[in-house]
């Protein structure tokens, strides 16, 4: 783990304070670690593409000064109650993977760093009606924009026997994806899916239940992964990232899961997602950026005391050539 000694402003810590009495919308892990990282100049621009509860924006905006200015995205409905009042701040509606598009509308010519937290909200999780969490009944929808899109019942009742155990093996992990495909299949030829508890009716036979718990979470994380197609989005992220930052801008990322982990490694590192190292004459690797980070932070054991969702989260940090 890399240990980094933290020396903060009065303003950053203020901003602590206070979130920490706020009504709990989503609690960002290694918050001080990814500030830290953005290496922030108080007059620069910066897009924080994850806002959910503004918990991260509001700590890059008190490091800068009255020419800064934040860019926040975030295509949920719901995460418009937390827009911050502030001159310097501009809020997005929309998926981060139109990154580029949004700030060409704006008129911006460069970025100084760019944040991305790829964790769900506590809320989207603990809200029963959105059906994120095998802990509710309710609607099995899963989207992150419910304006649009398929939602997770959709693609339990119409997606193909093989493309369904896909997701399954590739997104959850589960070794026994095409048995679970095949019971799914079965089951809406006599009833569509519809509630959470009508997915739970065909899955549950299938899981540990020594690791219900985990095995379940990975079914619907495997399902809300293909529903809000984040691993797309992500790769087209990032490559509107890259494009976007200036020299010396800094990249970081918190994932929560080994695909997407995997994905922000390689780029970081060769500026593909495939990790395949392009080399000169001389053995060096091209790559765009260099690793700031070259070990992968994680939560310290109190911080996972305080919040134990920040156990999943590792950082990567990189800044552009």
């Amino acid at each position: 783990m890399t240990i980094i000694i933290f020396n903060f402003t009065a303003n950053y810590q203020r901003v602590l304070r206070n979130m920490q009495e706020e009504t709990i919308y989503h609690i960002p892990a290694l918050l001080n670690e990814c500030i830290e990282g953005l290496n922030i100049n108080e007059n620069g621009i910066y897009v924080d593409v994850t806002f959910g509860g503004g918990g991260h924006s509001k700590a890059i905006l008190s490091e800068l000064s009255d020419k800064g200015k934040l860019y926040s995205f975030d295509q949920d409905k719901d995460a418009e109650a937390n827009i911050l009042n502030d001159n310097r701040f501009v809020f997005v509606r929309s998926n981060f993977r139109f990154l580029s598009n949004f700030m060409m509308y704006h008129n911006v010519d460069g970025v100084d760093g760019l944040l991305a937290d790829l964790g769900v909200s506590f809320h989207h999780f603990d809200d029963e009606e959105r059906g994120f969490s095998f802990r509710f009944a309710g609607k099995l929808d899963m989207r992150m924009n419910q304006k649009g899109g398929q939602t997770a019942a959709d693609i339990l009742n119409t997606y193909e026997e093989e493309a369904l155990a896909d997701i399954f093996y590739l997104y959850g992990e589960m070794k026994n994806s095409r048995r679970i495909a095949s019971a799914i299949v079965n089951r809406r030829s006599q009833k569509k899916f519809s509630t959470v508890e009508d997915f739970l009716e065909v899955v549950r036979k299938f899981v540990n239940k020594k690791h219900e718990k985990k095995e379940l979470a990975q079914i619907f994380q495997a399902l809300r992964i293909e529903v809000n197609q984040e691993m797309k989005a992500l790769k087209q992220m990032l490559e509107s990232a890259l494009k976007e930052l200036k020299p010396g801008g800094r990249l970081v990322v918190l994932t929560y899961h080994s695909l997407e982990d995997r994905i922000v490694k390689n780029f970081m590192k060769t500026g593909n997602f495939e990790g395949k190292a392009d080399k000169d004459f001389f053995g060096k690797v091209n790559t765009p950026f260099r690793l700031i980070n070259n070990k992968v932070i994680i939560a310290s054991d109190e911080e996972i005391e305080r919040n134990p969702r920040s156990r999943s989260a590792k950082l990567r940090i990189a800044e552009k050539l």
